[in-house]
This record gives C-alpha cells, structure tokens and sequence, in this order.
C-alpha cells in the first residue's frame, strides 16, 4: 500500500484549549461544531436552518460525492448538546450560516494562534480530531464512517492513525 500522509490530530487538551479560546459566538459556532461532528468546512458553512433536525437532534448533511460533484449524498450527522444551543441561537435569528469557508478557515487559525497551539490547526485536522476521538467516547467504528461520510472503511481507518504501536498497546489492554 503506498504511503499516506496522514493528518496529526489534536490530543484531548489541545482540543480543550482551542475550544476555549474561542472569544466570540461565531468562533465558538465554528470551532465548537467542527470538534463535535466531523463536518468539512464547506459543509459547516453550507448549512441553513432547514438542514437542522431538531426534533432528532440531527444535522442533514449534504457532502462530498455524488455524480459530477453534485452533492448528492445525504447523511445525517447527530449534535452534541453544546452545539445544538449554538445552533439554535444562531438559526433563530439567520437562516444561513454566518460565514464562508474561507473565513472560517481563518478563524480556525486565529483561534489556534490564540490558544498558543504551535502545530497547523486547520478545519481538515479537527475533523480528524473528530474521528480520533470518537471511538474514545464508545462510538463505533462503522459509526464513525457514517458520521463522515465515508464509502470505505479503509478511508476511517486513515483518520485515526492506527499504526503498528496503537495497535498493539490496545490488543494489550483487551486481551
């Protein structure tokens, strides 16, 4: 298998210090949300309020993929308390996210920079924070796919750098 570069996530504190670096609402909508769903940026910033599924506590992704780039795959991706209330303060009074990608790439790196982070925090790397983390909290696996959007079980596995090491320190503690 040829080698693939694989993003660092970020460790629990580091994730901890970024989140509460955040200094204004639109940061917190950001940032918060990135950590706690695995969105990509443009799917982050593509959201409307009709996207968001209250009742289930669900956001209705449309993502990646598709025939032509359309993006017409659907998946539904759960909210974690603290970003449903920002949701819904945000979407009670918009019905459009607040900013576009490329704004929300730079927020991330201010925040980053603020939080005194020294390595390259971009909206990709809490996404794969995101799924690193996961499987810490009791979340399956196959699970995890879903939630990204993954067609291949393999792509998962890329996000959450299991090498040789990781693999033997947790055969260890289970068997």
């Amino acid at each position: 298998m040829p080698y693939q570069y694989v993003r660092e996530p970020l460790t629990a504190e580091e994730a901890d210090r970024l989140a509460n670096a955040c200094e204004t609402p639109t940061e917190q909508l950001i940032v918060w949300t990135l950590l706690d769903t695995g969105l990509r940026i443009s799917e982050l910033c593509d959201l409307t309020s009709k996207d968001v599924l209250w009742q289930q506590r669900q956001l209705r992704v449309r993502g990646k993929g598709g025939p032509f780039g359309k993006k017409s795959k659907v998946r539904v991706v759960p909210l974690s308390r603290r970003v449903r209330a920002l949701l819904e303060h945000h979407f009670a009074l918009h019905k459009e996210f607040p900013v576009r990608a490329r704004r929300a790439q730079g927020l991330v790196k201010e925040v980053a920079n603020r939080a005194g982070l020294t390595k390259d925090v971009t909206p990709h790397v809490l996404r794969h924070t995101f799924a690193a983390t996961a499987p810490q909290k009791g979340i399956s696996l196959a699970t995890v796919q879903k939630i990204l959007g993954h067609d291949r079980l393999q792509t998962t596995a890329i996000y959450l750098n299991f090498t040789d090491t990781h693999i033997q320190e947790e055969f260890e503690r289970k068997w």
